[in-house]
């Protein structure tokens, strides 16, 4: 812990799924062979072409869980080695990831290597995918609502209808809290926060309900090949998404990713606590520049660079000077 002092002034995130899209990175493909090399690797690993599938789709088959959660992992983590090569050295002080986002957090402090982090995040999509029949869950995006209010709705729900789950699974900003469950529970509550004057709630077009109880079976699926990786105390401290805390065993550290599947991702914590720390510049590592809108949203004041092409690597050298 006494070497973390030397780091930079500045944090990285990492996004999860809902980043992805045909085509991104493009630039940095055809700018920084670190890239095209990373995506061979986890080709090789998965006994697919994920480079092709990234760069030519097609969106539907890159939306499925199974396939999102390694793209997106790579993808995180190649804008993390062209960072790498330009940045003469700089380490972040903090990592966070969003969900997903998290096991990217785990191979930049050395907690995973590359390979397991690649194959526990398959297995996790997998895992997840099965864990819920299609059109059994849902999630939905609440705008402009209490956090509270919608806690209320969804607790008001499942109390009236036993064996229903819903239940917040984002707390991605202020004003923005996504919730998940059974589609009918969703849809419920969607209906009761509209009578309440909340006027924006959306269902969203996912193949899994992340972050809610019906995860469950996928955590425990994925605790058996916990036991087969190698887990090593982290290098830079990462602020762990389901707690907003910083775990340092290996046992810590595989309890907060087990209970991330099920539980909420409290993101306005997570950057609330690094703006505490007084990290005012936040780097995202990864396609999309979806973390850097929402942290925006939770603090102003912090000044935030997604490094998914050139130029915006060239802009995160200037802000971390």
């Amino acid at each position: 812990m006494s070497d973390f002092a030397d780091f930079a002034d500045f944090a990285m995130v990492f996004p999860g799924q809902g980043s992805q899209s045909v085509g991104m990175l493009s630039e940095l493909f055809d700018s920084f062979p670190q890239v095209s090399e990373i995506f061979e690797q986890a080709s090789d690993i998965l006994h697919y072409d994920l480079a092709k599938l990234v760069k030519f789709g097609p969106e539907e088959k890159l939306n499925i869980t199974t396939f999102t959660q390694p793209a997106m992992l790579v993808a995180d983590l190649a804008c993390y080695r062209v960072w790498q090569s330009v940045s003469l050295g700089l380490v972040p002080r903090y990592l966070a990831g969003h969900s997903l986002g998290e096991y990217a957090a785990l191979v930049v402090s050395g907690v995973l290597d590359f390979k397991d982090a690649l194959l526990l995040v398959k297995a996790r999509g997998e895992y997840m995918q099965a864990a819920c029949e299609p059109g059994v869950g849902a999630m939905a995006a609440v705008l402009g609502a209490d956090p509270a209010l919608i806690l209320a709705s969804c607790q008001e729900v499942t109390e009236t209808h036993p064996g229903w789950i819903v239940q917040p699974a984002n707390f991605n900003a202020i004003g923005q809290t996504v919730i998940a469950g059974h589609t009918q529970a969703v849809e419920q509550v969607m209906v009761q926060l509209k009578a309440r004057g909340v006027k924006r709630a959306i269902l969203l077009p996912v193949s899994v309900p992340s972050h809610c109880l019906l995860m469950q079976s996928a955590a425990n699926k994925l605790a058996l090949d916990f036991k087969t990786m190698t887990f090593s105390a982290p290098n830079i401290p990462i602020i762990h998404n389901v707690d907003v805390a910083m775990h340092h065993s290996p046992l810590a550290i595989q309890g907060a990713l087990l209970a991330q599947i099920y539980k909420p991702v409290q993101w306005v914590q997570t950057i609330q606590y690094l703006a505490e720390q007084k990290m005012h510049k936040i780097i995202e590592s990864g396609p999309g520049k979806v973390l850097s809108g929402l942290i925006k949203r939770i603090d102003s004041n912090i000044r935030t660079v997604c490094i998914d092409t050139p130029k915006s690597i060239d802009e995160a050298m200037i802000l971390c000077k």
